[in-house]
């Protein structure tokens, strides 16, 4: 896979620089509700694979722009297995995940609302997908 300068650099980036201690503020529930952190299981190793990703709940649907497309792991991941996890605040809720290569990315930007999160995707994406992922209901207490 060729991959441009811009993409690796973004990506190095993400993942050395900004996601491990996002994936901290997490685990303590410091991080701000413009994100969630999508659980998804390894396509090869079957382990737990966690990615902050932006907070686009409406309802039970969490949509998520991702930046790289296909060729994000988490992508790849979760079209190998489409069950996750979604930690949203302090709550886990499981889900199924949908890749929708036929959405415009960049309207669903505008409807999620978050415009500084959507600047950065647009920003540094290269290859814009939607993700939908249709959360299962809720257990009452």
């Amino acid at each position: 896979m060729v991959t441009s300068p811009k993409a690796r650099a973004v990506r190095f980036t993400q993942k050395y620089l900004l996601n491990p201690p996002v994936r901290v503020f997490f685990g303590l529930g410091l991080f701000p509700p413009t994100h969630a952190l999508l659980e998804t299981t390894g396509r090869r190793t079957g382990r737990p694979r966690q990615n902050p990703v932006g907070n686009g709940l409406d309802g039970d649907t969490l949509w998520i722009v991702a930046e790289h497309g296909r060729s994000a792991n988490y992508v790849r991941n979760l079209e190998a297995d489409p069950r996750v996890r979604v930690k949203i605040g302090r709550r886990w809720r499981r889900g199924t995940a949908t890749v929708l290569p036929d959405d415009d990315p960049r309207a669903r930007l505008d409807r999620i609302g978050r415009r500084v999160n959507g600047f950065m995707v647009r920003t540094q994406g290269t290859d814009l997908l939607t993700i939908r992922v249709d959360l299962d209901p809720e257990r009452s207490a």
